[in-house]
């Protein structure tokens, strides 16, 4: 049996503005119609695999197990770090949990959970190859056999080129992002892989390794562990102890210091999707060397890429080349194709001028379900809300606004004051300001609304929660 972790804490940004801080590119559908998340844990399950331990933050932490529940798998074990500290503390966390309650020797595979790799049976072929030298001890990561001489990732340095008759070679070292010169170099020795950011090893094994090359972890995240309490159908580190974790990489931390590391070489079309320009790769371009997602049209446009995020907005190019153009309601970016690894400069850019497409996303996304602004101006604001099935929005109050809300799907369980009552399709219930009231949908559906709220200030701090289902202060 082999023990899934999902690394599922990231906020990247260099797919903005599709991926943002609030809603990160790993919960979203980029290809197809499941997130990568959703992906990465369909990959990661089946007879040999136990139940995913989801190590994320406290942002995505209801994310994370609805998401798990589209796909089946609603008994995924999401673990809440509550502070940012990279790989390293993750790592070990996970471990521990594992030792704890499947015993040392229990096999840890660790994956990040916003990579494409198409062939699922390769991969797993690629695991079961690294089964041995985990068993014997070694910690074992996953290179890609390179294609080209890539510059945006790390590389892995094999102790001799790949053998079929050798499953999982020596690792000789970690290389950083090369240069092109240096990439094409390695390229052509024969013994360098790309850096997967996949690991295989004993629960027991990866604690030793921390103990000798990482010692400063272990008191805290060890202490973290312990301490952690379950909240719903969440488990919480304690945010004290983890809090005093040093924040650092897996890598940096235990897997460029220990001795007994093993790189297994595998081919599945694995991509991180780190840049618009991986996705233009995975999008197919035609013969011009143009890729589109959503509804687009081009005309006399070449190696390019076009994506539409609104189903309501069409986006048109005309005669451009070496471009990438991607369309959302409250942002749009336009970009050089040799310029998109210099997006994340630019969303640091845009987040010091305060602009709030910078981390923000158009959709908010709560445990019940979402909501999202339609129109906003002096006084008055308009919402679509949707509720999950069994969804419950917290009893609450407002001090500056009073609000309407019209049902268009589904049926509300609406309680204002001391009434309670169901409201369906077409009808509407008002919201006095000051009033104690809450909304719920006891159906099998989504249920849908509109709500139009009036009055001094419409900032979402303006809330006095009572009573919440989710555990919110």
């Amino acid at each position: 049996m082999i023990f899934p972790v999902v690394l599922c804490g990231g906020s990247g940004t260099r797919l903005w503005p599709s991926s943002r801080k609030a809603y990160p590119k790993q919960f979203i559908s980029l290809l197809g119609d499941e997130s990568l998340y959703q992906t990465t844990l369909r990959r990661l399950s089946g007879e040999r695999f136990d139940r995913p331990l989801v190590m994320t933050n406290e942002a995505f932490r209801f994310l994370a197990s609805q998401q798990a529940a589209g796909v089946g798998l609603a008994d995924a074990r999401v673990v809440v770090e509550p502070c940012l500290r990279d790989t390293g503390p993750a790592v070990l966390a996970a471990a521990l949990m594992i030792a704890r309650d499947a015993g040392a020797d229990a096999l840890v595979l660790v994956a990040p959970s916003d990579h494409v790799i198409p062939d699922v049976a390769g991969f797993r072929a690629a695991v079961d190859r690294g089964v041995a030298a985990a068993e014997r001890g070694a910690l074992v990561t996953f290179g890609v056999t390179p294609d080209r001489p890539e510059t945006g990732y790390g590389y892995l340095e094999l102790s001799a080129p790949p053998d079929p008759a050798r499953p999982a070679i020596p690792l000789r070292s970690f290389r950083e992002k090369p240069d092109t010169e240096t990439a094409e170099r390695m390229l052509a020795a024969g013994n360098f892989l790309w850096n997967a950011g996949i690991f295989l090893f004993r629960a027991g094994d990866a604690i030793a390794a921390f103990e000798a090359h990482a010692p400063f972890l272990m008191e805290p995240v060890r202490e973290a562990v312990g301490k952690g309490v379950k909240d719903l159908n969440l488990f919480r580190l304690d945010e004290a102890a983890y809090s005093a974790a040093r924040s650092i990489s897996f890598d940096y931390a235990v897997m460029e210091k220990a001795e007994t590391v093993h790189a297994v070489p595998f081919d599945c079309g694995w991509s991180d999707l780190g840049s618009w320009d991986a996705l233009w790769k995975e999008e197919n371009p035609d013969d011009d060397g143009v890729a589109t997602h959503g509804s687009v049209t081009a005309v006399d446009c070449h190696d390019s890429y076009l994506r539409s995020e609104e189903d309501g907005m069409h986006l048109t190019a005309l005669g451009v080349k070496d471009i990438v153009a991607v369309a959302m309601r409250d942002a749009v970016l336009v970009a050089d194709r040799s310029r998109v690894q210099d997006i994340k400069g630019l969303v640091a850019g845009l987040r010091a001028a305060q602009v709030r497409q910078a981390d923000d996303y158009p959709r908010f996304h709560r445990p019940w379900g979402w909501y999202e602004t339609l129109c906003i101006d002096n006084r008055f604001q308009v919402k679509r809300i949707m509720v999950h099935p069994g969804g419950v929005l917290s009893l609450q109050s407002h001090m500056h606004r009073s609000e309407h809300w019209v049902v268009v799907s589904g049926t509300a369980e609406v309680t204002v004051g001391d009434e309670v009552r169901l409201v369906t399709e077409n009808e509407s219930v008002y919201i006095p300001l000051g009033a104690r009231h809450r909304m719920a949908n006891p159906g099998k559906l989504p249920m849908y609304l509109i709500e139009v709220q009036t009055g001094a200030y419409l900032g979402e701090d303006d809330i006095v929660r009572y009573e919440d289902a989710y555990g919110r202060g």
